[in-house]
């Protein structure tokens, strides 16, 4: 405004605000300078202003790719933004999405100051800011604005709830112009009839908002959804929405709600990037699409000397984070379900919670929801997987009886026959065949192949490094399980990769690091008896006898049946790795 405005020369009134600008138009114009700045000269002339003229408004100033209006009444501010764009949309029928010219409109009343035919004040500054978040082809308007013309125009609105804009100190409550099926014709409307959720979990990811106004970081961005879609195109149990389909909402305010209905999702994932000097920040949320509810959410900063390895890198992060955050809200929606829902994919679920703590007691009640699964569907790779791991884990801790460990080997062999391309279906048998087949060859052949399907599998990584560190291949093993933890650091299956992390630690004989480990495996499992027995190796070898002993007490309280001899029998152990546990073991007090 270049000072403050003097007393005794302000002039206020009362005004309706329309503030319009051109979605993404430093994309446009990167792409063709001359031929988009020609349309939007065009577009004014034959339809922006005559509308304008029509409504009786003003145009206070022309930005180059937007303007600023003002009206005396809010009814002809609204109509106006309704038919610029009706005749938008009819203007880009024929024209391809990516180069389609498509206006936000925002649009207050509110008190003014008028200063050499220039406006200025918050009833200017909340019209651009409700244009700054109004979709394209959209029409956002305040809550004073709606009040002021509710029931006197024939156009629905929506109710958009209270939002924070930049620079207004108080929430506002918005409201978007339904402007009907027309105003879009490539991209789904409000008014189209939902899709039908599909029997299992399925999900869109949106195309991620370019914060920075670089267009360069717009194809980075697009570039990472579109690998986020395939990473979680490999997820077996999941149904991902295909790219074409998900961006149709590129450059739009979404409503995650209307994207569930439009797409038949349960779930979106959305996000941002941002660029500044040598850094991107990249930011993810998952959001339950029914009820609005945010499940994870990530955010990555890293420098910019090669984007594509970062491009990659966060896009492992994400996919490796979302697909037990996808688990956990499953199991939930089939905890919350009618009793009498039971198919085959609900049985499962409802048998997971009971697999982590890898207690036979759970694994009793676990493993006749599995077998009722399989009656309704045998050839389900992931139902076979998770009854051998039951049996294996029945043989594991508690009376050893060579009928679990053949069934558990047997479960766990169909599961890989049914299950070629299924990640967890090949990691969870593998683990099997490591431990209960003793055929270390074979699984690690399984979990290098799970990895190739989904190379963000925490499940596949945490079992491969478990049996890696007892095979005395500490250096890999210590890879796989640090990457698991960084890939999804609130998995409940986390304490396995600890696990395997204490393994191999106690076997390099870093005895500080492997007490570490083994008891952040034991704070996330206390009922897991091995992970104390790991704990108590590595306190003996660090000279802290009466704390081994008390820890070598409570292994035996979590497991009465746990001798040296009979964990032997339940791992596939490299004999130089188990001998080193085992001297530590019986210094501690533990049974042969």
């Amino acid at each position: 405004m270049g000072g403050i405005l003097s007393s005794e020369h302000v002039e206020r009134r009362l005004a309706a605000i329309l503030a319009a600008d051109v979605a993404g138009s430093c994309r446009l114009i990167g792409i063709d300078e001359e031929g988009t700045l020609a349309q939007l000269k065009a577009l004014r002339k034959t339809l922006f202003d005559p509308k304008i003229t029509d409504h009786r408004g003003r145009v206070v100033k022309n930005t180059g790719d937007g303007a600023l209006v003002e009206f005396g009444s809010v009814v002809d501010a609204v109509r106006c933004a309704v038919e610029i764009q009706r005749g938008m949309a009819e203007q880009n029928i024929d024209v391809p999405q990516g180069k389609r010219i498509e206006f936000r409109i925002g649009i207050h009343v509110g008190d003014i100051i008028i200063e050499d035919d220039d406006i200025f004040g918050d009833g200017v500054n909340i019209a651009v800011r409700l244009e700054g978040i109004a979709e394209p082809s959209g029409v956002s308007i305040s809550d004073d604005a709606h009040r002021q013309i509710r029931g006197k125009l024939n156009i629905a609105f929506e109710d958009m709830g209270s939002h924070s804009l930049k620079n207004i100190a108080e929430p506002m409550r918005v409201w978007r112009v339904r402007i009907g099926p027309s105003s879009s014709p490539a991209t789904p409307t409000e008014t189209a009839q939902p899709l039908a959720l599909p029997d299992k979990p399925s999900i869109a990811v949106l195309p991620f908002e370019n914060m920075s106004g670089d267009p360069e970081q717009e194809y980075f961005a697009d570039g990472m959804v579109e690998d986020i879609i395939a990473g979680l195109s490999r997820i077996k149990w999941l149904l991902v929405v295909s790219r074409n389909s998900s961006f149709t909402y590129k450059g739009r305010a979404v409503d995650i709600k209307q994207v569930g209905r439009d797409l038949g999702v349960r779930y979106v994932l959305e996000g941002s990037v941002r660029k500044s000097a040598n850094r991107v920040r990249i930011t993810a949320q998952l959001i339950d699409a029914a009820t609005d509810a945010h499940l994870w959410a990530g955010k990555y900063d890293r420098s910019l000397e090669d984007v594509f390895s970062i491009q990659d890198e966060i896009t492992v992060c994400v996919v490796g984070a979302i697909e037990p955050s996808l688990r956990k809200a499953e199991v939930d929606r089939a905890q919350r379900q009618r009793p009498n829902n039971f198919d085959a994919y609900d049985l499962v679920l409802r048998a997971l919670p009971l697999l982590p703590a890898e207690m036979p007691k759970d694994m009793a009640i676990a493993i006749p929801l599995l077998q009722d699964a399989l009656k309704l569907e045998p050839n389900y790779a992931a139902a076979r997987a998770f009854l051998g791991w039951c049996f294996f884990v029945q043989f594991a801790g508690g009376e050893q009886r060579e009928e679990d460990r053949r069934a558990a080997i047997a479960h766990a062999r169909a599961a890989i026959g049914h299950g070629n391309d299924d990640a967890m279906a090949l990691a969870v048998a593998a683990f099997v065949i490591a431990m209960g087949a003793h055929d270390t060859s074979t699984a690690l052949k399984l979990f290098d192949r799970a990895l190739e399907y989904s190379s963000s599998n925490v499940f596949a990584l945490s079992g491969s490094a478990i049996t890696l560190a007892w095979m005395g291949k500490t250096e890999l093993a210590i890879e796989r399980a640090q990457l698991a933890l960084r890939l999804s650091p609130l998995d409940p299956l986390n304490w396995r990769s600890n696990h395997a992390l204490a393994i191999a630690y106690f076997h390099a004989r870093r005895y500080a690091e492997a007490g570490d480990a083994a008891r952040s495996a034991v704070d996330a499992n206390p009922s897991f008896s091995v992970a104390r027995a790991i704990l108590t190796a590595a306190l003996i070898r660090l000279g802290r006898l009466v704390e081994a002993q008390a820890m070598a007490q409570a292994v035996l309280e979590c497991q009465p049946s746990f001798t040296i001899r009979g964990y032997s029998l339940t791992s596939a152990l490299e004999p130089a790795v188990f001998r080193h546990f085992a001297e530590a073991w019986r210094e501690a007090g533990l049974p042969d």
